[in-house]
């Protein structure tokens, strides 16, 4: 793993929603200890309005936040990669490129709050739950002591914390 802040990629598909969701959480939960980024396979090109509205409501950071492709940090000159976390089932059933630095993953799961239906007050109860689930992972891992685990034993704790479902308080 690299020195310094350690460096997380949440991958989704359409990189408009869950994982614009974990980039942010984890910007505001563990700056001083990781560089949060996301990306999907599909990128939609722009952010759910809905996202952005429960990033807001939560006192997340919102700026700079955009849809982008996982190709943007793959390929031999891109930078070191220490955690990929997949939070859709799609992302975690593509094949994906090859990530620089052979970072640890895992797979966090999560209904698409861009896919419900309904009211607005539906759709957002939708995005609701998936921040609060993703809160609850992302507040786990930033007590982990990353560095010094090896590969292995983070990806174990890793796939722990999405098994428990992330048990945690929300901000």
């Amino acid at each position: 793993m690299t020195a310094g802040p350690r460096t997380v990629l949440f991958l989704c598909t359409g990189n408009s929603a869950r994982s614009i969701l974990a980039e942010s959480i984890l910007r505001k939960l563990g700056s001083d200890r990781f560089d949060a980024r996301s990306a999907g396979s599909a990128p939609r090109g722009e952010v759910h309005p809905m996202a952005l509205r429960a990033l807001e409501r939560h006192g997340c950071p919102t700026d700079g936040l955009s849809s982008k492709s996982w190709d943007d940090f793959a390929g031999p000159d891109a930078a070191e990669i220490d955690i990929i976390i997949t939070v859709c089932d799609n992302a975690a059933g593509e094949v994906c490129p090859v990530w620089p630095g052979h970072p640890a993953s895992a797979h966090w799961g999560l209904d698409d709050p861009a896919a419900a239906s309904g009211t607005d007050a539906d759709i957002e109860r939708a995005f609701n739950a998936a921040f609060q689930a993703l809160y609850a992972r992302i507040a786990l891992l930033t007590q982990l002591h990353v560095e010094s685990l090896s590969r292995l034993a983070l990806r174990t704790r890793l796939a722990a914390i999405h098994a428990a479902g992330g048990a945690s308080s929300e901000a």
